[in-house]
């Protein structure tokens, strides 16, 4: 209610229905310490990511995966006294591949407790063996770990270089940009993963068998997209008022980089990341199962469905040499692009609702 004077008598006005349920909303609303330790901008992308279906869907899958990694020990030990424990020890080396819940018959590794809780007195293939005897069940438990230590390195060396390349190019301008521009389309007009194929296969002999050269080989061919998103989006955010306040008073371009340009503009590159963590972990499987990278028994999936290819013929009967890495790179995949997908909807207004 409002109040009206006239001479001597005061009328009280009525307060319109809506303008009435707003004010005291806003009035009762109080900012939670949530709120008020990220700020409102990170406050909303949480209050999203946990609320959002595809989110949780998508976070679940990726906790799963870290869980996995984190307890690969346990859930998979090692041979004692091990050269390396990503190795994936063999029963034998009988080409034909074992079916699941096959008895482990030459020299085991230590039998976890999860195994002898179920109530199995010896230690079993539980999802078989591949063509050489490799165990299945080792190879996907130790290359999760694999998995989120290439996704997240390739990830971060990419973002970090395409940052770099855009925020220079888009704040200067001028020279700067075009020349910086012209390398990135030069970089783009190749191929990317043949590309990084055919840099892996170089780099290999020389730098040994291992993960640094397919990692190396995916991160020079992988940083083009970021670069040409942050200069965009740093083009519209540089002629900001704070941004000519701050060159008014002096601030160093370093630090109007790195602490008012980059963190406004971030959002839409962070969006991409995440959808490329799945993407990164597939192509990597991909030179691992055309033999370049690391050496053969390692563990990582991209190398267990290598070691089907001799039995393409008879998956109806070896089915699982297939099935069950395929499945930890579908799952692994999905679960970063579900988070990928509702941050895009969470960021994006004009996205929500739409596919993908």
């Amino acid at each position: 209610m409002t109040t009206a004077s006239s001479g001597n008598s005061t009328e009280q006005l009525p307060v319109p229905t809506k303008t009435a349920t707003f004010m005291d909303e806003f009035a009762v609303r109080e900012i939670g310490w949530w709120e008020k330790t990220l700020g409102p901008e990170a406050y909303r992308i949480l209050k999203g990511i946990v609320t959002n279906p595809l989110s949780i869907i998508g976070t679940t899958l990726i906790i799963l995966f870290f869980t996995t990694g984190l307890l690969a020990p346990l859930l998979a030990p090692p041979k004692p006294n091990t050269r390396d424990p990503y190795m994936i020890p063999r029963d034998g080396y009988s080409p034909t591949p074992r079916e699941p819940g096959s008895v482990w018959k030459s020299n085991p590794p230590p039998m976890p407790g999860w195994l002898q809780a179920l109530g199995y007195e010896k230690w079993i293939h539980v999802m078989g063996t591949a063509g050489g005897q490799w165990d299945i069940f080792y190879g996907i438990v130790w290359g999760t770990r694999t998995a989120l230590k290439v996704g997240l390195i390739i990830e971060g060396l990419t973002l970090l270089v395409g940052i770099l390349v855009g925020a220079l190019a888009a704040f200067y301008g001028g020279w700067v940009d075009n020349v910086l521009m012209r390398i990135t389309e030069i970089f783009m007009a190749f191929p990317s993963l043949l590309a990084a194929l055919t840099l892996a296969a170089v780099l290999t002999p020389v730098i040994g068998k291992g993960l640094t050269a397919p990692l190396i080989a995916l991160v020079a061919f992988g940083w083009m997209s970021y670069a040409r998103i942050i200069r965009g989006d740093i083009l519209s955010v540089r002629e900001r008022d704070y941004i000519m306040a701050a060159r008014v008073i002096g601030v160093k371009d370093r630090r109007i980089i790195t602490r008012h340009i980059v963190p406004n503009a971030i959002y839409p590159t962070l969006i991409l990341a995440s959808l490329n963590i799945g993407a990164d972990v597939v192509s990597f499987a991909a030179l691992s199962f055309l033999g370049i990278g690391t050496e053969v028994g390692y563990a990582d999936w991209g190398q267990l469905i290598a070691f089907a290819r001799n039995w393409i013929p008879s998956l109806y009967k070896y089915w699982f040499i297939v099935v069950f890495p395929a499945m930890a790179l579908i799952l692994f995949t999905l679960g970063w692009n579900l988070v990928g997908d509702a941050l895009r909807d969470i960021m994006d207004p004009r996205m929500r609702g739409r596919g993908a």
